[in-house]
């Protein structure tokens, strides 16, 4: 696991980056385009097991030519790691461990809030919104982390 100096680094120019909000149920994926401008959801998978999950994750890392992985950190409000950002960050190293291309953790909190509120403007009912909940702030994640690499 890297640190986002480190992943920037390695990750090159023109690559898409794959963003990943862990749950305790659900784990929602987002993708970047290549050229690292935009995060857009790409989908919620149900939490499983992990080597059913690696290889989930490994298909779409094949098949989006992926060239990094960024992973929501859930620190608290004042900064500080719960059990939940331990729980990321196990999941980001075993992650790390498994596949061959960089991975980050990214601050996400509110993330969401964030995304629940983004998608309160687009009409959507809130059943809806709940469904995609997951994959809006693994979205939402991943484009914080575009907007700073692009700094």
């Amino acid at each position: 696991m890297l640190d986002i100096e480190d992943f920037k680094k390695s990750i090159g120019n023109k690559s898409r980056l794959l963003g990943i909000d862990p749950g305790k149920k659900r784990i929602g994926l987002a993708i970047s385009d290549e050229d690292k401008l935009v995060s857009t959801p790409l989908k919620t998978i149900l939490k499983k097991k992990f080597f059913d999950l690696i290889k989930e994750i490994k298909e779409i890392i094949e098949e989006n030519n992926i060239k990094g992985i960024v992973v929501g950190n859930p620190l608290n409000m004042d900064g500080s790691k719960g059990s939940s950002s331990q729980s990321s960050n196990d999941f980001a190293r075993n992650l790390s461990n498994n596949i061959s291309i960089p991975v980050t953790m990214w601050d996400e909190r509110l993330s969401s809030e964030g995304a629940f509120k983004l998608s309160a403007n687009t009409g959507v009912n809130t059943s809806k919104k709940i469904e995609k909940l997951d994959q809006n702030a693994a979205s939402f994640i991943l484009q914080g982390a575009l907007d700073y690499l692009k700094r």
